[in-house]
């Protein structure tokens, strides 16, 4: 049975696009094949963003791509993450069905590092829960 593919992309893919590609890589692996990219990648991955994935048991070892890498690709479906009301959401003109989830960015929270982590494991936990459900819906073909 082929993966279906999926291309999660957001401004700097050094949080929120990563934590999607991990979560869909580790838990739907056997469906999904997922990747990540930004529109202006940030050339890191967050090490917040690697902290709270661990806490959930996935060891994530990607990179900040550019979503230049995929272009020409074929994705069964490319889901943005940005928050329209903060940023600009990339542009997708390549192949796949296009949906937007919004979530904020947690890289932005700022206060103490309490403060900061709780930013990024609510934002995780959001992901996991609406990109659980994106994909399963898609699966069933809804």
């Amino acid at each position: 049975m082929n993966k279906a593919r999926v291309l999660f992309l957001c401004t700097g893919n050094s949080c929120r696009s990563q934590m999607a590609e991990a979560i869909v890589n580790s838990l739907l692996g056997d469906r999904w094949e997922a990747f990540s990219a930004g529109s202006h990648p940030s050339g890191y991955v967050h090490e917040l963003a690697l902290k709270v994935l661990s806490e959930i048991g996935i060891d994530h070892h990607g990179r900040s791509k550019s979503m230049e890498e995929f272009r020409g690709l074929p994705f069964d479906l490319v889901v943005t993450l940005c928050d329209q009301a903060d940023e600009e959401c990339p542009v997708w003109l390549g192949s796949g069905k296009r949906v937007h989830l919004p979530f904020p960015d947690p890289a932005k929270v700022t206060g103490n590092e309490d403060a900061q982590i709780a930013a990024f494991r609510k934002v995780c936990e959001a992901i996991a829960a609406g990109i659980i459900q994106l994909l399963t819906q898609e699966s069933l073909g809804n």
